[in-house]
């Protein structure tokens, strides 16, 4: 079985700032590292290598300082590593993205692909759901538990209110969440061999794709404007008995519409 495992280099959000003029993410100076969702999925493949055997790929797209998660996925026990980078796709929107993706899986081969929920740069959550319709595979989002049975996979998935269990035939594409599992931590003796692993380098030359299609040129959809959320108002503080701060609670609730009683 080949599992392949989409990971993103994002910038540390405890430090994000924003270009008061461009509105772009300043990254300059900033602190990079493995999405956490997608740290997730590395770890559900990784535990598919212990018990199946499973070969785990792990793939990035980005500039050639993303190569460092790369090695952290060595480090953790992953058994290849991709780096996908071209100048043409730089300002690539999640389409373009799941789009230059596709192909790449398509070039490696794969049973099983595992993204995370979402990147916390962007929080779409789009880009692996894209990339199954590029392949015209089943996908199921939101994973909290992956079952192997046969060649089907056993999905639980979390919805708003309670959870729901699939169950679809191999290749498919799984979107993981924070609660399927705690990733590893990096073995040491990965550590140190990590740095001596190969990383295959994707280009277009290798992908074959028209200028137009891909970068910002080729993205269907622009971003406007980035900025950073500011600060709560202060709350309004409210003394008086537990029954008199339960009528004030039940008051705005009511004022609000999120109750009707």
């Amino acid at each position: 079985m080949r599992v392949l495992v989409f990971a993103k280099q994002v910038p540390d959000t405890t430090e994000v700032r924003v270009d008061p003029i461009k509105g772009t993410l300043i990254r300059d100076g900033v602190k990079s590292i493995m999405n956490p969702e997608d740290k997730n999925a590395l770890e559900a493949a990784l535990q598919l290598k212990d018990k199946y055997n499973a070969k785990v790929t792990v793939i990035t797209m980005g500039p050639p300082s993303a190569e460092t998660i790369l090695r952290e996925s060595y480090a953790m026990g992953a058994d290849e590593a991709i780096l996908i980078t071209d100048p043409l796709y730089a300002g690539a929107d999640t389409w373009v993205t799941s789009m230059i993706l596709a192909r790449a899986a398509q070039i490696v081969g794969f049973d099983l692909i595992l993204t995370g929920r979402q990147a916390i740069d962007g929080d779409t959550a789009q880009v692996g759901i894209e990339i199954a319709e590029h392949l015209g595979i089943p996908v199921i989002a939101y994973a909290t538990d992956i079952t192997l049975k046969d060649n089907m996979v056993v999905v639980t998935r979390e919805l708003d209110n309670t959870y729901e269990i699939i169950s679809t035939k191999l290749p498919c594409l799984i979107t993981c969440t924070k609660d399927l599992n705690k990733p590893r931590y990096m073995r040491v003796a990965n550590i140190f061999g990590c740095f001596d692993k190969p990383i295959t380098l994707m280009n277009n030359s290798v992908l074959k794709f028209d200028k137009n299609e891909v970068g910002l040129v080729g993205s269907p959809t622009k971003v406007r404007k980035t900025f950073t959320k500011g600060p709560k108002a202060q709350g309004t503080v409210f003394n008086g008995t537990p029954e008199e701060s339960a009528e004030i609670i039940l008051s705005k609730l009511k004022t609000e519409k999120i109750i009707n009683m």
